[in-house]
C-alpha cells in the first residue's frame, strides 16, 4: 500500500474534522439477517456476516474467504442489492470503512463512506462536480462499479482513480480513470465482480467560486428556471435535485414505502439503429404514428430511450400491483416493498413488467440491482 493510501486510510485530515465520527465496532455474526442492510429490506440470513472498518480488515476478510473457497458477498450501503429469501450461504462482508479527505479540489473517499453525506460536504466546501448526485443512497465504494449518475452527472466525469483489492493477484491496485472502462451504468469493476473489491475512490472536483457545474438535465434546468448549460449556486443545485428525487420517492425515508426499493429497477435501454427502427414501428402500431418516444444519442449510432416511459406506456402505471410488492406511487421505474413483501414477490412483479414491455414494444429491460441467489 502506498504512503498516500496509508496516510489516508480510515483518517480525516484536521481541516475536515468538524464532525465527530463514530467507528462501527468490528463484528462477526453467524446466521445474521441481511434484510436490514438493504434498502429493499429483503433477503434471508448470511451464514457469516463480518463488518470491516479498515481497509486491512476488508482485505483480510476477502483473502480468508478466497483461500478457503468460501462464497463472498460484498455489502456496502445495500441500495443496489436484491437478495434471495433463502439468504446467502457464505461470508457477507459489510464494508464500513470511513475516510473523507478533501485537499483543495481533490477528494478521496473510503468505500464505506455514505455517498449522500459526502456530496453534502463537498457542496458545503463550495465545490462542483457531484452536486446533482445528491440523495443517491449507498456507499462511495459502489459509485464507480455502477458508474452511478443522475440528473446529468456521472461519477466517471470526476473520478481520477479507484483503489481496489485485486483478488486474483492479492494486491492493492490503483486504477486510473482511463482504465476503468466506464460506460452507462457499467465499469471494469462491474464486468469483473469476482476480481475487484473497491477500497477508496478519488475525485477531482471543480472550484467554480460557489457555482455548480453546467446544468445538463432538462428537468433540473426547468425547475431552476435556467437554460441547460447555465450554472447556479452549487447549494441550490443540490437542494433542487433533492426535492426532485424526493418527489419521485428516491430519497430514503423509513416511513415512506415508496423508498423501500433499489431506486431505478431497470436501466434505460440502449438500442442500435436496427433495433431503434423496429422499436419505433412497434410504438406507431401500438400508440399511433404521432407518438414519439424519448430518444437520446448514445454514441456509435446507438439511441437511449426511457425505461420509465416504456413501463408506463405498456400499462404498468404508478402504484401498479395488488400485492406486497408494487410499482412506486411516485415513479414507474421503482419496484417497492410495501412492508410485507418477499424477494420472490418483487421478482414476480419485475418479470411481469419486463415481459409486458417486451411484448408491447419488443424491448427487453435489464435489471439494475445486483441479484444474489436469484435472477429474473
Amino acid at each position: 500500500m502506498s504512503r498516500t493510501e496509508e496516510r489516508t486510510q480510515g483518517r480525516t485530515p484536521k481541516a475536515e474534522r468538524r464532525r465527530p465520527r463514530t467507528l462501527v465496532p468490528v463484528q462477526e455474526r453467524h446466521d445474521a439477517p441481511l434484510a436490514p442492510l438493504t434498502t429493499f429490506r429483503l433477503g434471508g440470513p448470511a451464514t457469516r456476516l463480518v463488518t470491516a472498518v479498515t481497509d486491512a480488515e476488508v482485505i483480510d476478510t476477502v483473502r480468508e474467504a478466497d483461500r478457503a473457497g468460501t462464497p463472498l458477498l460484498i455489502v456496502g450501503g445495500g441500495s443496489n442489492l436484491l437478495i434471495s429469501d433463502k439468504g446467502f450461504e457464505g461470508t457477507a462482508l459489510r464494508i464500513a470503512t470511513t475516510g473523507f479527505d478533501l485537499q483543495g479540489t481533490r477528494l478521496e473517499l473510503a468505500a464505506g463512506e455514505n455517498w449522500s453525506d459526502a456530496v453534502a460536504r463537498t457542496v458545503e466546501a463550495g465545490l462542483a462536480g457531484i452536486e446533482c448526485m445528491a440523495g443517491i443512497p449507498g456507499s462511495a465504494g459502489a459509485t464507480p462499479i455502477q458508474n452511478v449518475g443522475a440528473y446529468g452527472q456521472e461519477v466517471s466525469s470526476t473520478i481520477t482513480e479507484v483503489v481496489a483489492y485485486d483478488r486474483r493477484t492479492e494486491e492493492v491496485v490503483t486504477v486510473p480513470n482511463a482504465e476503468c472502462a466506464f460506460s452507462y451504468r457499467h465499469s471494469r469493476f462491474k464486468q469483473h465482480p469476482e476480481r475487484y473489491v473497491v477500497l477508496r475512490v478519488r475525485f477531482e472536483l471543480e472550484d467554480a467560486e460557489g457555482l455548480s457545474a453546467p446544468i445538463k438535465y432538462a428537468e433540473t434546468a426547468r425547475t431552476l428556471g435556467v437554460e441547460p448549460g447555465d450554472r447556479v449556486p452549487v447549494a441550490e443545485a443540490r437542494r433542487t435535485v433533492l426535492a426532485l428525487r424526493a418527489g419521485k420517492g428516491m430519497v430514503l425515508d423509513a416511513d415512506d414505502h415508496d423508498t423501500w426499493s433499489a431506486g431505478s429497477f431497470f436501466t434505460n435501454p440502449i438500442l442500435d439503429a436496427a433495433a431503434h427502427e423496429a422499436f419505433l414501428a412497434r410504438v406507431a402500431e401500438r400508440l399511433g404514428a404521432d407518438v414519439t418516444p424519448p430518444a437520446y444519442p448514445a454514441g456509435d449510432g446507438h439511441v437511449k430511450t426511457s425505461a420509465a416511459w416504456l413501463i408506463d406506456r405498456a400499462g404498468f402505471t404508478k402504484g401498479y400491483g395488488d400485492g406486497a410488492a408494487r410499482i412506486s406511487t411516485k415513479h414507474t421505474l421503482a419496484l417497492t416493498n410495501r412492508g410485507a413483501a418477499t424477494t420472490e414477490d418483487v421478482l414476480a412483479l419485475a418479470r411481469e413488467v419486463r415481459d409486458g414491455v417486451r411484448d408491447a414494444f419488443g424491448v427487453t429491460l435489464v435489471n439494475e440491482p445486483v441479484t444474489v441467489g436469484v435472477s429474473l
